[in-house]
């Protein structure tokens, strides 16, 4: 049997069978209707449509215009962008590394010291990492002064000398005193004339100065004694000439607070300077920089003879006698003779070093500095500053110019990465790390000097590590400025550093797959939707001109 059964909107038809019940639910008519509403793909007859040259046209044009934004938006799909983030920095490192190398155009290398300077503390002539080239007049490295050079301690001033200025002086002055009218003369009639260029307030100039007048003692005890030898009957004033001209050594000085021209072309950089001139010509080797003590000074003497002897084939020689003449003014009595044999040893070797290491000081003005600085991460500051233990330096001649060949902050193999373009950094951004490189700073005036502050920026860049480490690098932001000191004041190029607290992080992005899609609905759509009223604007206006005529 059938029956129907009612229920609320609906009209369920049921009838029964000898194996099962089925149920059919009939939606209602208004339902049917909405689904019918619903269809947006309604289709138009053939017979009503109609193909139109325009409409050809109008439709290749949407075609290309699909396949020129098809085209460009999968160029923009596959396309990585470069996305900026600041942030505080939250780096747990404690310190950061420094690379420079840089040139000190007329400052040599015995008197370049560089000193670290923070807030959490100072270190003075930095020598770990640290390597020195000096560099001659034309600004081409030459000798390699020294991996991890410091300045080595010297002796000052001689300690066997007991007597003070006074009691050297009350039988009258040995060491001439000479200014620029003497001074030229010295030069011309002296074959050997070592002077020492000081300054009354420099306090190791002072110690030196007892030590020095004996040295000129020992040179005329050594005249006097070759004079005495001699069968002569001279009169006192023929007695000191004859004295005089066998002098071996004039051991003179040079007062450089009174006679401020002569030390200035002299280019006397620091006090004491003790300089040797051989012929009326500065001697070739350098300054002297060794102990400055009567017996060391003498040995020097007796090597540099040895070497202008070979030179002009003259075998009479003046030096002989000047060591044991030293040894005995400082009460140090004969020599054993294993002395004696260490003696010739260091005079022998001192000798073939002179002989076979020249020094042409004018070749040698600059200094390059080069290494790296391990800085702790907060405000501070290095400089480069013209210092020697062994010297006070003269203010007015300490010239600081300096050309900057490489500076930047970071790890080697970071940088290395960046220039080989294995990490994408923008262009601007891989300048900033090295804005000083190639600059040149020059100062044309006394008592002047450049100072450099530097903000430095910490630059995270995706992909930078090494294995599973992330390596940081970092932007410099720099200004430069000349200052100003005072004539009393060695001047230093000081570079001033200053970590920012913000870090800038740089990552590539690209489109995701759906947004990409769904721009290519877009244009498809819009353009087969905008092309369409293009055509039915222009359907109109023709249709409408064709009513007009009729």
């Amino acid at each position: 049997g059938l029956r129907w059964i009612g229920a609320l909107g609906k009209q369920r038809l049921t009838f029964r069978t000898d194996s099962q019940l089925f149920k059919l639910d009939i939606v209602t008519m208004a339902g049917l209707r909405w689904i019918g509403a619903l269809d947006m793909y309604r289709k138009v007859p053939v017979d009503l449509m109609e193909g139109t040259k325009r409409g050809s046209f109008l439709s290749l044009f949407a075609v290309f215009a699909m396949l020129i934004l098809f085209l460009l938006e999968t160029g923009e799909f596959f396309r990585q962008r470069l996305v900026t983030d600041l942030a505080l920095d939250t780096s747990s490192e404690k310190r950061v590394r420094l690379n420079f190398n840089i040139t000190m155009m007329d400052l040599k290398c015995e008197y370049t010291v560089l000193d670290v300077v923070s807030v959490l503390g100072t270190e003075l002539n930095v020598s770990s990492n640290i390597n020195k080239w000096h560099v001659d007049g034309a600004g081409v490295r030459q000798m390699y002064q020294g991996r991890n050079k410091e300045q080595h301690d010297i002796a000052l001033h001689d300690k066997d000398v007991k007597e003070s200025m006074d009691e050297l002086l009350a039988d009258g002055e040995e060491a001439v005193s000479l200014d620029e009218a003497t001074f030229e003369f010295a030069l011309k009639e002296q074959n050997f004339l070592f002077v020492d260029f000081y300054a009354s307030w420099c306090s190791h100039c002072r110690e030196l100065g007892p030590t020095w007048e004996v040295l000129a003692e020992v040179m005329t005890d050594v005249a006097e004694s070759v004079v005495d030898d001699r069968d002569h009957d001279y009169s006192e004033d023929d007695y000191n000439e004859a004295v005089k001209v066998e002098l071996p050594v004039m051991i003179a000085k040079v007062d450089c607070v009174i006679h401020k021209e002569l030390c200035h072309k002299q280019m006397i950089q620091a006090y004491p300077t003790l300089r040797l001139f051989i012929d009326g010509e500065r001697w070739r080797g350098g300054d002297y920089r060794g102990h400055r003590t009567v017996t060391e000074m003498a040995h020097w003497l007796t090597s540099i003879e040895e070497v202008y002897k070979k030179e002009v084939d003259d075998p009479t020689t003046k030096f002989h006698i000047v060591h044991e003449a030293a040894l005995e003014r400082m009460g140090k009595g004969e020599e054993s003779d294993e002395e004696h044999e260490w003696a010739e040893k260091i005079k022998n070797r001192r000798a073939a070093h002179v002989a076979s290491h020249e020094w042409v000081e004018k070749d040698h003005p600059g200094c390059q500095v080069s290494g790296h600085l391990m800085l702790d991460r907060v405000p501070g500051n290095f400089h480069i500053q013209a210092r020697s233990p062994h010297h006070d330096m003269n203010p007015h001649m300490a010239n600081l110019s300096h050309e900057i060949h490489e500076l930047y902050i970071g790890e080697p193999v970071g940088k290395r990465f960046i220039d080989n373009s294995k990490i994408q950094a923008p262009a601007a951004v891989k300048k900033k790390m090295t804005p000083m490189n190639g600059n040149v700073y020059i100062t044309l005036n006394l008592h002047e000097a450049y100072h450099h502050y530097l903000k430095v920026v910490t630059t995270n860049l995706e992909g930078l590590k090494m294995g599973a480490k992330r390596i940081k690098s970092y932007q410099i932001i720099q200004s430069s400025q000349l200052s100003f000191y005072r004539n009393d004041l060695v001047p230093e190029a000081k570079f001033i550093i200053d970590l920012s607290p913000i870090s800038v992080s740089y990552r590539t992005t690209s489109r995701h797959w759906y947004d990409y899609l769904t721009s290519l609905m877009a244009i498809v759509g819009g353009t087969f939707t905008l092309v369409g009223m293009m055509e039915s604007g222009i359907h109109a206006a023709v249709a409408s001109r064709k009513k007009s005529r009729y």
